[in-house]
């Protein structure tokens, strides 16, 4: 467990304002949560990376919004995710890869969402979905152990123990048990799968121990990699605490044509939604083409994280300056 000093409260700040000692404490457990983190990763042979915020293409993805940069001579927009610079980083011969950094995602307010946030996102180059899953649920609870002094803390008034291993359950499972619905019938008609996955499966997700789900509909999953043996289903993953989303992670696509494919339907959908679209980040298809290994990558909101390590229920609260605070 990391000590915590509170610094004195300067006499003329207007840093915080009211509850000032509770936002101090917070942001030395935020910064003992950082330091967790990098010596994790470090102690497995990670390599910390960083990466632009300003880049020629944010992606393609249908429901991610990116915040456009003016007064670049080229076109360039706010990161949503390093993942194509960091993926490039892979095919440049880095195997183990790490980021702690922002990130920024348009129309994204609420309890649980800031326009800015901090990602924690990594690459393992020869990892299996079981690695994925286990680098996860070790870290999570490293970190807690490391801050906190124990791997169960109390959140929205339970107790949620992080130690591994986590329980793991399918989409499909998922939505026959808690929708009694067909996850991939349902996949047919993306409103309606995800209206399902919010009312009637999320809520369910995660008590007393974060949990898995897995294998996500393909269409559900614009750069992960397809199963071989059921093509519908993409080797993608989310962790959920008491129904609040995590993290998500996939077993890479690395198939420059397909990837191409995939960014090529996501824009005519955008389009057809009248969403702003982007262009198709060329080098990272490039990268693809002159080879990735075989991968897995993971994001995790660190913000989030903060949430349940500070045991509060508003994202504001565990940065040092809010959206609104600015």
């Amino acid at each position: 467990m990391l000590t915590l000093s509170v610094p004195t409260a300067n006499s003329d700040s207007a840093w915080f304002g009211e509850n000032d000692s509770r936002r101090r404490h917070v942001l030395l457990l935020r910064a003992a949560a950082l330091r967790a983190v990098r010596t994790y990763f470090d102690d497995r042979a990670y390599i910390e990376v960083q990466t632009p915020v300003m880049v020629p293409s944010p992606g393609t993805e249908v429901h991610l919004d990116a915040f456009e940069v003016r007064g670049h001579p080229r076109a360039r927009w706010l990161i949503t995710s390093p993942e194509y610079q960091m993926k490039r980083l892979l095919s440049g011969g880095f195997d183990r890869i790490y980021q702690i950094g922002p990130c920024f995602r348009r129309n994204e307010q609420g309890s649980y969402h800031q326009p800015e946030f901090t990602m924690v996102e990594w690459y393992q180059v020869g990892g299996t979905y079981a690695d994925l899953l286990e680098e996860t649920e070790n870290l999570v609870s490293y970190v807690a152990e490391r801050v906190l002094g124990s791997a169960s803390v109390k959140w929205k008034g339970q107790v949620i123990n992080l130690t591994p291993p986590w329980p793991r359950l399918s989409v499909i499972e998922a939505f026959d048990t808690y929708a009694h619905a067909d996850a991939l019938k349902f996949a047919e008609h993306e409103e309606l799968f995800f209206r399902t996955l919010i009312d009637k499966v999320e809520p369910h997700l995660g008590q007393e121990k974060p949990c898995f789900l897995y294998d996500f509909p393909a269409t559900m999953a614009s750069l992960a990699l397809l199963h071989a043996a059921n093509p519908k289903l993409a080797a993608r993953t989310e962790a959920y605490m008491l129904g609040v989303e995590l993290c998500n992670g996939y077993v890479e696509l690395t198939d420059a044509d397909e990837q191409r494919r995939r960014h090529e339907n996501d824009t005519k959908t955008r389009r057809q939604l009248n969403k702003p679209h982007y262009p198709i980040d060329e080098r990272f298809l490039a990268a693809l083409m002159a080879g990735i290994p075989p991968c897995v990558g993971m994001a995790l909101g660190f913000d989030r994280l903060m949430m349940l390590l500070a045991n509060t229920e508003e994202i504001q609260d565990v940065v040092a300056f809010s959206d609104a605070r600015l």
